[in-house]
């Protein structure tokens, strides 16, 4: 896999890849990511043709899956790993 290009944006790392043919794109926060496989479509095969794909629509919809992501790993390590109460903080006298 190799990387052909990147996608700007102030927010996202957005890479695209080539893997014998096929193309990919992956969206990346500090914690997270996304990827999709575009397949061996010609229309995907140039980053000029990935950029049509994300657009505002699909950046936004990119977004919200991060937040459930987030939200999702949070419940589950409160699951996981509950605080008890006064677990921070020492008694002081």
């Amino acid at each position: 896999m190799r990387i052909i290009g990147n996608i700007e944006h102030p927010g996202l790392k957005i890479s695209v890849f080539k893997n014998e043919g096929r193309t990919s794109v992956k969206f990346e926060t500090s914690l997270y990511e996304q990827t999709f496989k575009l397949g061996d479509d010609e229309r995907f095969s140039t980053v000029e043709g990935v950029q049509q794909i994300v657009d505002g629509p699909m950046i936004e919809q990119i977004l919200h899956g991060f937040r459930v992501m987030h939200s999702t790993r949070l419940e589950s390590m409160a699951r996981a790993f509950p605080i008890q109460v006064g677990e921070f903080f020492e008694e002081i006298i």
